[in-house]
């Protein structure tokens, strides 16, 4: 067994990316990181290293434990990586907007003006 993997083959074998092609898109494109720097698809990894993945805005960091250069299961996958990313942020309570009923027509300046202080926004004038 070699000591050294493929960036990208690790990243499809353990179930990060559905297949190999998005994660060498993902390394050209900077969203795969090892060890604080950026990598190549054809970076090695070894274990003990940490990746972190960009997924959807947050950054996703995982320990590799164990080598793998096929695709496995996904309980043989979990074993491969310790996912010692931070839980998300907790969502804001937002306010829904009031809807006007269709056909009302325009709000009037007094209506406007309460719409304004809903969303948080000042008028122009003051």
């Amino acid at each position: 067994m070699t000591s050294t993997v493929r960036i990208d083959s690790w990243l499809w074998a353990v179930r990060i990316y559905k297949t190999r092609s998005l994660a060498t898109t993902a390394c050209r494109g900077g969203h795969v990181r090892v060890g604080g720097e950026r990598v190549k698809a054809a970076h090695p990894v070894k274990i003990g290293d940490e990746v972190r993945v960009r997924e959807h805005g947050f950054d996703r960091i995982v320990l590799v434990t164990r080598l793998a250069t096929k695709r496995m299961g996904a309980q043989a996958a979990a074993e491969c990586l310790v996912d010692k990313t931070p839980p998300p942020p907790p969502r804001e309570e937002v306010a829904l907007a009031p809807m006007r009923d269709r056909g009302a027509g325009r709000p009037t300046k007094r209506e406007r003006r309460d719409l304004e202080k809903l969303r948080g926004r000042e008028p122009l004038d003051e």
